[in-house]
């Protein structure tokens, strides 16, 4: 199945392919409404951890370090990801971010992260549940 995950600055305007637009940071965006972000949901649990996010800002890791632990936390806390995978099975999903680069955010991860998620459990809905059901060959047999 195809999925549509948009990644947008919360500067950008809303438009109707941009599907459900969920902002994805810890922290609310300075002097923004919710109005004015056009946003369904405000979701932070799927965003890096407050140290994760303090040591990249500090300088104590470098962006491929901190690329590598947010993708760590991020299979550590799979049901974190949830939500987020219901609303794009949906339809379109637009991750926001309070970044002036979407790109150099750690939506991309997070958007990376969500589509192997997908794929995964789209994986698992097609293995069969159950083997086979063996019942007509039980009515064949004369002694059942």
């Amino acid at each position: 199945m195809s999925y549509r995950i948009a990644i947008k600055a919360v500067g950008q305007p809303a438009e109707p392919e941009d599907g459900t637009r969920v902002l994805v940071d810890r922290l609310w965006p300075r002097g923004r409404s919710r109005e004015a972000l056009a946003i369904a949901d405000w979701y932070r649990d799927a965003s890096p951890s407050p140290a994760l996010h303090r040591q990249l800002r500090q300088g104590e890791i470098s962006a491929g370090v901190f690329a590598v632990r947010y993708r760590g936390e991020l299979r550590d806390h799979a049901e974190r990801l949830v939500p987020l995978m219901r609303l794009v099975r949906r339809g379109p999903l637009t991750l926001l971010t309070a970044a002036r680069d979407p790109a150099a955010s750690p939506l991309p991860i997070l958007r990376e992260r969500l589509l192997f998620a997908l794929r995964e459990e789209d994986a698992a809905d097609l293995e069969p549940a159950s083997p086979p059901c063996f019942a007509h060959e039980l009515r064949d047999d004369p002694d059942a």
